[in-house]
């Protein structure tokens, strides 16, 4: 489809806004049909943690965001998060103009195999018209992101080879890895709160690639990773075991946007709770050296002692930060926190910092806007595919 074709007249919107009961009854069929179908070549296969498609994440996630684009298609500001997000994970995982043809043949294939009769030439003219008029937004977008990655310090393009070279138990079920360039150069400053795109090629399994949040304070010399045992995860088993020291993989550049503000004019809160603690211990850490006195609150949430990532690294921080707080709350001892204890552990008019596993994510948007916290105070993160934690 040529630019000329891709622009989204009063026609196609209308058209679009005519199939949102049809995406709210059938969208999550599309997108399992899509992803069969996008998923039957290998080179495509690869870029998508097999995991997410067993238990239906992926599709579902999918599913609410083409929902969304339909119900917004005539006002995409709204969605300028959404559409970030999407862009800096695809630069993560080297998503590359030459890819969007494929899902976008999928997805028009899908909506015809489910809709059947009712995808009418009209309807599918419409979605393919839809699709590229956000395709290429991304597009423009993930260019920018490139270019910035090339031309940064340390900067590189496409894959590059680092070597794993130390782990160690950050706690139980979870190993920190050190990662160094093979090249021996210098490497990007990543900022606090970003994640690597992580390309693994592991013995008797092949292929696959992965998301982790960087774990190691800003420098040009390499980087840390945390990484979670997933039950019956292969990548995570491989990366916990110590197979993986010696090894090499490939990393994209740092990405992601959940990140503190250069300026911050409020008080700060972290809720975390398991390993959504990664991405926030390098903001912890940065907050800790500077020189003012903005209040930050830290609330972990872990099932012992045991299971708490980064413990002893947050004790530290915080005896050596006089504007630092911890709150530490162990399930398996005083049971899961509701958003009242939260709030009653945060510091007025606080930014507060979100990430754990989705049903904790979901519960938290939705209960702590109820416990006074608006929710433009709200920020999160989420792992794998965003499942729509504010539904």
């Amino acid at each position: 489809m040529s630019s000329s074709d891709r622009s989204l007249t009063p026609d196609v919107i209308a058209i679009i806004k005519a199939t949102i009961p049809a995406l709210e009854a059938h969208g999550l069929d599309i997108t399992t049909e899509m992803y069969r179908r996008l998923l039957a070549d290998p080179a495509i296969a690869e870029m998508f943690d097999p995991t997410h498609q067993s238990k239906g994440t992926q599709p579902r996630a999918l599913a609410m965001a083409v929902l969304a684009y339909a119900k917004n298609i005539d006002n995409l500001g709204v969605l300028g998060g959404a559409v970030e997000r999407i862009a800096q994970k695809h630069v993560s995982l080297e998503i590359l103009p030459e890819h969007y043809p494929h899902v976008a043949t999928a997805l028009i294939g899908a909506i015809q195999h489910v809709l059947g009769n009712a995808a009418t030439p009209e309807i599918l003219d419409a979605w393919g018209r839809a699709y590229w008029a956000l395709a290429d937004i991304l597009i423009g977008r993930e260019h920018q992101l490139y270019d910035t990655s090339t031309q940064a310090e340390g900067g590189w393009t496409g894959w590059r080879s680092f070597k794993i070279t130390q782990a160690h138990r950050e706690c139980e079920n979870v190993t920190t890895l050190e990662l160094k360039p093979v090249d021996g150069k210098s490497v990007i400053r990543a900022v606090p709160g970003q994640y690597l795109g992580v390309d693994l090629d592991i013995p008797d399994h092949g292929q696959t690639r992965r998301n982790y949040s960087i774990t190691s304070k800003p420098g040009h010399d390499g980087y840390t990773i945390s990484v979670r045992h997933v039950p019956n995860g292969v990548a995570s088993a491989w990366l916990n075991s110590a197979d993986s020291v010696g090894h090499e993989i490939r990393l994209s550049p740092p990405a992601g946007e959940f990140v503190l503000p250069e300026k911050i004019e409020t008080p700060v809160a972290f809720i975390c709770a398991g390993i959504g603690i990664t991405p926030m211990i390098g903001m912890i850490a940065s907050l800790s050296a500077r020189t003012n006195t903005t209040p930050v609150s830290v609330i972990q949430i872990a099932h012992s002692k045991e299971a708490a990532p980064f413990a002893k690294k947050l004790s530290e921080l915080t005896d050596a930060s006089g504007n630092i707080t911890l709150h530490t709350r162990l399930t398996s001892i005083d049971g899961r926190p509701d958003a009242g204890w939260i709030t009653s552990h945060l510091p007025k008019n606080a930014a507060c910092y979100l990430c754990g596993p989705t049903g904790f994510m979901r519960e938290m948007v939705q209960s702590l806007p109820k416990a006074g916290i608006p929710a433009e105070r709200l920020r999160y993160e989420t792992f794998g595919p965003d499942t729509g934690v504010t539904d």
